[in-house]
């Protein structure tokens, strides 16, 4: 087993094919399938199965995968720290909420790789568990929650401040004239919300299920442009960060209710892990978002 073999096995599991990973790594496609073979000679498996034209991992490869992705975030960190300098070079992994990569995060990308275009950007989405595991296991070197105050030990928060939140629905909808909305009022309502794992979800439901609130039904999407588009048709009732629908509310396509209902103490923060070596990609990252209003 080699870096070079993880390497291509993580290629082709992102990809999804032998083909366009010898394309993306700019080996021949007889290479690949090589590599393949000795490491399943290797650990005396298969990867991969091969269903036609059709590639997806084994049950055995879906177990090597974050052990593959730790050891090459690994060899990067250790290149990146036998090679140093003032000018930021190598790779930086975030993990990153869709509601948050929309909102805050273009500004901070886009300036970043003006400054620092040596250093190779990977987003990651997902849950607070994905995100406190990635950091943990060191796949992910930095990663923005928005959430509940998270007092996890081990991970240092570098950034926290409050996200206003906001029940929205369409101006056609029959809340949209109310002088206010108790969580009575969403009692038999379809709710249409982010997926399970999501933070400020939990929190809602939770509220929800302390006034025994049962909805209609619930459409739920990971992506934040879907729920808005949904929402807009009338279908029905959301909650969602308000810096994510400025401007569907400043041009009236939705409506931020008078909600009269408990808080969300909802936080946008930024966590890396306590033993994280911070590489110079990271240093100049966090400088960044320190530099940058979020």
């Amino acid at each position: 087993m080699d870096i070079k073999q993880l390497k291509t096995f993580l290629t082709i599991a992102r990809l999804q094919s032998f083909t366009l990973a010898a394309q993306n790594l700019g080996y021949a496609q007889s290479t690949i399938t090589t590599q393949i073979q000795l490491l399943e000679k290797e650990f005396g498996v298969k990867l991969f199965e091969r269903l036609g034209h059709n590639i997806s991992l084994t049950l055995e490869g879906k177990r090597l995968l974050p052990f593959a992705e730790q050891i090459l975030k690994l060899s990067d960190d250790a290149k990146n720290a036998m090679t140093y300098s003032d000018l930021p070079k190598g790779t930086l992994v975030i993990g990153a909420v869709e509601s948050l990569c929309i909102m805050r995060l273009p500004k901070i990308l886009k300036e970043y790789r003006l400054r620092y275009p040596d250093v190779e950007i990977s987003l990651k989405f997902g849950s607070r568990a994905d995100f406190l595991r990635g950091l943990k296991a060191n796949t992910i070197d930095i990663a923005f929650f928005l959430e509940e105050k998270i007092n996890e030990e081990g991970y240092v928060t570098e950034i926290s401040f409050p996200e206003p939140m906001g029940i929205l629905s369409s101006t056609e909808h029959p809340f949209a004239q109310k002088e206010s909305v108790l969580p009575d009022n969403l009692n038999g309502e379809t709710l249409i919300l982010t997926e399970t794992g999501c933070g400020y979800r939990a929190l809602f439901e939770n509220i929800l299920s302390q006034y025994a609130i049962k909805p209609r039904s619930i459409i739920e999407t990971g992506n934040v442009q879907a729920i808005k588009h949904l929402t807009m048709s009338g279908l029905g009732i959301t909650l969602l960060p308000l810096i994510a629908v400025e401007e569907e509310c400043s041009q009236q396509r939705l409506v931020n209710l008078n909600w009269k209902g408990p808080s969300f103490e909802i936080l946008t923060q930024v966590l890396y892990h306590k033993d994280k070596w911070i590489s110079a990609p990271l240093k100049a990252f966090i400088e960044l978002i320190h530099e940058i209003k979020l």
